[in-house]
């Protein structure tokens, strides 16, 4: 059965859903969170933003979806274009009626009101005549959280959480989904499970999914792109199997440098960081 968030085969004949040019940003017009970053997101492809904490993944994701004057952050140049269309000076309600959902770093759930209700809550925009069926395919996709439809989420385990919080940007039909370390803080049978149901978003309803994690071996084992940032831009990207091979991502993304049985000095790492090739 399609789903009614899957992507048309029209749409996934356009080169890019989403393109993001030299884009920079600041917070507090004192502090440089992105410069000249750029990348792009094809449609119904899994692409992960990988990078160390302070990279700028998450800035990436709050500039897309217009939420980064909670914390007094700008966008003072550059584009983002969503299906050739600009996203600027957009509220935030309007891109996600545009497809655009995110599901923000720790979940963030109404933690007092029930499973259902944060559900219901992230499907406000849909007709009311659409509103069960996207429950059933939300429980099809996850049914743990049918289980627990009546509890309070603050109640819920953080992997419980997790599937809610998917479960509610579903609800409002993205059509790019971004997802911000997912995993973190959850135990491997949860991790599975849930990046079990991000590769199922793409093979089975052509979803398009754009995945900020830490964990890179993780991402890239069901990423159809990768992008790595460092210090505010993109540095280095490629197909998973380009990136895992990398000698600089084995040695400081998956611990798998030659020299990572050898006990060195901060200076001999602050050194094999100055020439790392993607900041030569």
């Amino acid at each position: 059965m399609r789903l009614p968030w899957s992507i048309t085969a029209a749409s996934l004949e356009r080169a890019a859903m989403l393109t993001i040019t030299n884009l920079q940003v600041y917070y507090d017009r004192a502090v440089e969170a992105l410069r000249d970053a750029s990348f792009e997101v094809q449609a119904g492809q899994i692409v992960a933003l990988l990078g160390s904490n302070g990279a700028g993944k998450s800035t990436v994701l709050k500039s897309i979806s217009g939420v980064l004057y909670p914390e007094d952050g700008e966008i003072l140049g550059g584009s983002i274009a969503y299906e050739g269309t600009s996203l600027a000076g957009l509220a935030p309600h309007e891109i996600v009626r545009r497809g655009i959902v995110q599901v923000p770093e720790g979940r963030r759930l109404f933690d007092k009101l029930t499973v259902e209700e944060n559900l219901l809550m992230g499907g406000y925009s849909r007709p009311l005549g659409e509103i069960n069926a996207a429950l059933d395919q939300v429980f099809t996709l996850f049914p743990d959280v049918k289980q627990h439809r009546s509890r309070v989420s603050g109640y819920l385990s953080g992997g419980q959480q997790q599937m809610v919080a998917i479960g509610r940007a579903l609800m409002s039909r993205p059509r790019l989904l971004l997802l911000d370390e997912p995993s973190l803080g959850l135990a491997p049978q949860i991790i599975a499970e849930i990046f079990g149901a991000i590769r199922r978003l793409r093979d089975e309803q052509k979803m398009t999914v754009l995945l900020v994690e830490q964990n890179a071996q993780l991402a890239l084992s069901v990423a159809d792109y990768g992008y790595i940032m460092e210090r505010g831009r993109v540095v280095l990207d490629g197909e998973p199997s380009k990136l895992l091979s990398n000698e600089d991502v084995k040695e400081f993304y998956l611990g798998m440098g030659a020299g990572v049985d050898q006990r060195r000095s901060m200076r001999d790492v602050k050194h094999y960081k100055r020439r790392k090739r993607w900041l030569s």
